[in-house]
Order: C-alpha cells, then structure tokens, then sequence
C-alpha cells in the first residue's frame, strides 16, 4: 500500500505546476491536499475583506480539482503547529511536503512546524515554487544580495528559467477510516468568509481559481501584452493582467506566467512588441526583487531600509489620514484612485504610486500607515510587493534615486488626460470641464454645488517642507 503523504497549501492553491505537490507525486500515488486556516494570519489587523473572500474561492476551485484528480483537500482551522501535526500524527502519514516562503512569519511558523514533525518521525520535505529563482542564487559577484533593482535584473534575466510542470491527475486519497481520523483530529468543511468574520459584498474584482487564472493569462498574452509599455500607465485602460492575486496565492504557477511571455515573444511580430513583452517580464522580476529582498532583510516588514528615515519626523496628522482614507483630500486623481480600492479592493499600479507618494511627501504621514491601509483592502495585498512598494514611493527603500515626489496634476494630465479614470470614481465630478478635472484647478463654486472638498495641503508648499526635513535628516 502507498505510503500516505499530505501536501500543505499556502500561496500555491492549484495542482498544476507546483514543485512541491509533483515531488509528492513521485514520491507516492497516496497524496493528499492540507490547508491551515491559521489565526497567527487571520487574525491580524491588516487582513482585507476581497482578500479572503478570493482566498475561499481559489480553496473551493482547489477541493474540486482533488476531487477530479482522486483525492480530497482537507480544512483545518487551527495553528499548523498543533493542527497540521495532529492530522499528520491521526492519519500516520509519511511525510509533510510543502513550499517555502520568503515572509518573516511564515519562516518562523515553517521552522516550529518542521520540528513538531520531526519530532513525531514525520519527514519534512520543502521546495521553492513561488519564485522562478529562490534567493539564495541571485547574488553579487561578492556573494551578496541585491539593494538595487536594475543590476538584480540583468542577472535574473541572464538564467535560464525552469519550464513548467504538467498537472496532477491521478491521486489516491483517504479511505472511509482515515477521513473519520481526519475529523476527530480536527479536519473541518471550508467555512465561508463570513464564517471566519470577513465579508465582502461587492463583487470580486479578480475572480478564483486556477482556470480563471489560465484564461486570464491567455487572454493578456494574445492581447494588451503587446501595447504593455504603453498602456500599463493608464488607469482608465484595461492594459494590465490581472493576475496579481492568482500569483499571491498561487492560482497559477509563475514558470507558467513566464513560458506564457517567452511563447508571446516568439510569435510577435516586431521589435516593438516584443519590448513591450519584456517590460512585463521586468514585473515580473520586480516581484521577485522585492521577495528576494524582504528573504534576505526581513526587518523590512517592521521599518525603513535607509537610514534617514529610521527616525523620520512624520506629522501624522489623523484628520490627514483619515481623508486620504476616504478619497476626500480634494485631488481628483488621488482620491479616484482611493474609492476604487475601497469600493473594488484593487487599484491600478500607477495609482498606487500616486497615492502613496501624496500620504508620503503631501501629507508627510508616515508610509506603515498606507502600508497597513492597503493590506487591509487588497485583494492581491502581499507582504513584499506592498512593502517593496511602499518603501519605494517613500524613499525609504532600496533605490538608486532616493527622492521621487509625484505631482497629482501632472499625474492625471499624463495618464488621465480626458478624466475617464477621475470620472468613474468620482461621480460628482463628471459634469467638470477635463482641464479643471486633471489639473485639480477646480473653482471654489464648483467644489462647493458638487460637494467636493477643497484640496487639504498645498502641494508645492508640502514638497519644499518634505525636502527640507529630508535634507536634514541625513545631515
């Protein structure tokens, strides 16, 4: 009989090109899906609404493909520590397999799992999945981890990239007995949302699950990849690929991603198309600068990489804050771009920019406020591409160029020209003239009959104010 091994599923919910679940396949037939429904994660203060709710959708997809595949994914509601080892002790499995994850907790919770284990004779076997390179092979001549993107870049472009692994289709799951141990060991129906006290009403953004992924893959791949340099920056055009919550949790496999943009290249047409395919596959490595980075400098999850900013002279003015939270500080772009995340839990890369450097350098508030704000709304909200993000809007991070200051205006005059984005969230404001609407130069009277407010800081005050205590910050 074949031996029993559990396969844990984290941010890798899908059975088809994920390296650990195949190295569990070649190990035995008898595989079987594990998910932790972990409080030490969801019980936390930045955890959004859309994204368990996309989390639930992607589990119920993954039960449905066991079950096609001859096995069962099994819910469990409680630490891994306690939890996953029970149901591994009740259920005498050989092994745990699982895939590793570059985020401090994760780390820690991986470690005490693995010697809970072992310490019940369990084999624990961990792979690299996330990641087209783990951490530890993109280094420096001197056998140091990148700060700066573009040199990280060159290097990570140069390997050759993993080709992607075929789905599982033939598993054997538990028999009638073992499912009885499950549930006295703590095995339980995947709960709603709503059950684990997150509710989300409005509809998902980005919708679940492995085949959703797919065709959105596909779809962007025989399509806007090819304008991608120049469409990505506008916010009222659907130039992006929407996959940044499939590969925060795994929905699709990036090496998937990655062969799906080198087939693109090989049938474009010019030049220019394929310039635009690589920008996006320059994405694509940000992500994985930015994972590699929060690997190898963990303490990025608490507080700045630069030191001028480790004891930064924040105003954190709460009534500041609070309209900035709203999409009420009386900048257009800003605040469209704050009612789309709040009302859809999304929000265009552009806009995440505009946004955060307005909290940063406008509002002068400390950049963990908007960090935590957005992984409380985001549908696709991730440890290091919103930190790596953040940082890097505030200057705080790892960048060549410290000091970047965006101006709202030149912002929507640029990406928004007609105010088709500004429009769309701001209702009020669609019977405004488009050179008052993406200027900001809104009169009085009108910001008064459509209820909208006056802008909250001045801009180019704020910037020369931001600059002066940045200045002497570093002495």
């Amino acid at each position: 009989m074949a031996q029993l091994i559990l396969f844990w599923h984290r941010r890798d919910l899908r059975l088809a090109d994920n390296v650990g679940l195949a190295a569990a396949r070649d190990r035995s037939e008898k595989v079987v899906g594990v998910f932790c429904l972990d409080p030490g994660i969801l019980q936390r203060e930045d955890v959004a609404p859309a994204r368990v709710t996309y989390m639930i959708g992607c589990l119920q997809h993954l039960q449905h493909q066991y079950e096609q595949a001859g096995s069962q994914l099994v819910i469990v509601q409680a630490d891994p520590k306690t939890g996953l080892v029970n149901l591994a002790k009740a259920l005498r499995a050989e092994a745990v397999f699982w895939n590793k994850d570059v985020e401090p907790y994760s780390r820690d919770r991986d470690r005490a799992v693995a010697a809970a284990l072992r310490a019940e004779q369990i084999e624990v076997c961990a792979f690299w999945d996330q990641l087209l390179h783990p951490p530890q092979t993109i280094l420096t001549k001197a056998g140091e981890p990148y700060s700066v993107y573009t040199p990280f870049w060159r290097n990570w472009n140069a390997q050759g990239k993993p080709e992607p692994l075929s789905p599982l289709k033939s598993l054997t799951g538990l028999t009638a007995t073992e499912q009885q141990q499950a549930t006295k060991s703590g095995a339980i129906a995947l709960p709603t949302a709503k059950d684990l006290g997150y509710e989300w009403l409005n509809p998902l953004f980005l919708e679940p699950g492995e085949a959703v992924a797919q065709a959105k893959l596909t779809e962007f791949c025989d399509g806007a990849i090819a304008d991608y340099d120049e469409q990505r920056n506008f916010p009222g055009q659907p130039g992006t690929s929407q996959l940044s919550a499939a590969l925060k949790f795994g929905a699709i496999g990036i090496r998937t991603v990655w062969a799906a943009t080198v087939a693109a290249k090989e049938q474009a047409r010019s030049d220019e198309t394929c310039k635009n395919i690589q920008t996006w596959q320059q994405e694509l490595a940000w992500r994985e600068f930015y994972q590699h980075a929060m690997f190898h400098f963990p303490n990025l999850a608490a507080g700045p990489y630069r030191d001028p900013f480790k004891a930064f002279p924040w105003e954190n003015n709460d009534e500041h804050f609070a309209a900035w939270c709203a999409g009420q500080t009386g900048y257009p772009i800003v605040d469209a771009a704050m009612r789309q995340l709040n009302e859809t839990g999304w929000m265009h890369n552009r806009c995440r920019m505009i946004v955060a450097s307005f909290l940063t350098k406008d509002l002068i508030i400390d950049w963990r406020w908007g960090e935590r704000y957005f992984m409380q709304h985001l549908i696709d909200g991730d440890l290091s591409a919103n930190n790596g993000g953040w940082q890097w809007s505030a200057s705080s991070g790892m960048d060549p160029k410290p000091l970047r200051i965006f101006n709202p205006a030149s912002q929507s005059q640029k990406f928004d020209p007609d105010g088709d984005y500004i429009r769309e969230w701001l209702p009020e404001l669609r019977r405004v003239g488009v050179e008052a609407l993406v200027t900001g130069k809104i009169d009085a009277f009108d910001r008064d009959r459509c209820g909208y407010p006056q802008p909250i800081v001045d801009h180019n005050q704020r910037q020369r104010q931001f600059k002066a205590l940045y200045q002497s910050q570093k002495g």
